[in-house]
């Protein structure tokens, strides 16, 4: 291949990474974010969107060692690069079998997650090194109709992936939308204990709990004397679990009266966070029994949001304290910064 074939392949091919690294880091984060089925899943589009950068790795591999043969000072960057999109991709690939839960201390979609990060950090080293600028031509038709046939390329071989994976019989044939797998439903005790990143347990005393609803003081007693609710509920944890469950507590709507609020704030004993639309009032939960029996400390004692519809960082743990407020749902971080 002559010198300037290669360099437009190698643009080519930088210039498609540029695009598939933000997208299969969009759609991901688009995978932890819902907890509804929606009619195309982000899950599987961030799937394929992985699957085309494995893909291009052939051609990327010949820019490395091109780059590593002229000792720019930039390279090890290409190969760190390369190394973390590897591990990334087959934490992936590890997960969706369902055949482990944890790499040592860490579990699989930590070290899937934690390798999508640190591979967007070293792609945009990569190309503020190597500037890569949109052109006239690789929006022509040959450009697009690649382009289509990598899609495509990764669309089949994400579902003989998915077709191998049910044959085998492999745990991972039964996950859901969000590409969690099932632990422990109906077993409350079997049920993973897991908190948002720093969150930790904390002690609660039963007896000196207080449930502050804007000026109102409830207690623990208080609260388990207001109608309540039993229902069956889904658990889906960004760590990769679901778990079907049977709460019982009062419905929000019950303990909260909106009036001209836009949204309510439900605040841990922790510190930790969310807001919630008003309009969520009457499908949300405040929970102090679990499987017939009050919570355990790791799960949220003496009372926990729950949720239905939404994934687990939204189920606030150890609550202390609900307050409306005039402030819109949206006006929060997607994800909790701690």
């Amino acid at each position: 291949m002559s010198r300037s074939r290669r360099r437009s392949s190698g643009r080519r091919t930088n210039l498609a990474l540029a695009v598939l690294l933000p997208l299969a880091a969009l759609t991901g984060g688009l995978s932890f974010a819902i907890g509804v089925d929606w009619l195309v899943d982000p899950t599987t589009m961030h799937a394929v969107m992985a699957l085309g950068v494995a893909l291009l790795t052939p051609w990327k591999s010949a820019i490395v060692r091109r780059g590593m043969a002229r000792r720019r000072p930039t390279r090890w960057i290409s190969v760190a690069l390369g190394s973390v999109v590897i591990i990334t991709l087959m934490s992936g690939l590890l997960h969706a079998t369902g055949l482990t839960y944890r790499i040592g201390p860490l579990t699989v979609m930590q070290v899937h997650v934690g390798g999508g990060f640190t591979a967007l950090v070293l792609a945009w080293l990569h190309y503020r090194s190597h500037p890569v600028r949109l052109r006239r031509v690789d929006l022509d038709r040959r450009a697009l109709l690649r382009s289509a046939g990598l899609a495509g390329l990764a669309a089949v071989v994400w579902a003989g992936w998915e077709s191998t994976v049910r044959a085998a019989g492999l745990p991972g044939a039964g996950r859901r939308f969000t590409g969690s797998h099932e632990r422990s439903s109906g077993d409350p005790a079997g049920m993973p204990v897991t908190s948002w990143l720093d969150d930790r347990t904390p002690r609660v005393d039963a007896a000196s709990w207080t449930l502050t609803v804007n000026q109102a003081k409830l207690t623990l007693e208080g609260l388990k004397g207001l109608p309540s609710d039993r229902f069956s509920a889904i658990l889906d944890c960004t760590g990769g679990w679901y778990s079907e469950q049977e709460w019982e507590g009062v419905r929000l709507d019950r303990l909260v009266d909106p009036q001209q609020a836009r949204s309510l704030v439900v605040r841990s004993a922790t510190g930790y966070q969310r807001r919630l639309p008003t309009s969520d009032l009457s499908r949300v939960w405040l929970a102090h029994r679990l499987g017939g029996h009050s919570l355990s400390p790791g799960h949220g004692f003496p009372v926990r949001l729950v949720a239905p519809g939404r994934r687990g960082f939204w189920w606030v743990k150890w609550v202390v304290e609900i307050e409306t407020s005039s402030r819109p749902s949206w006006l929060q971080l997607p994800f909790p910064p701690t």
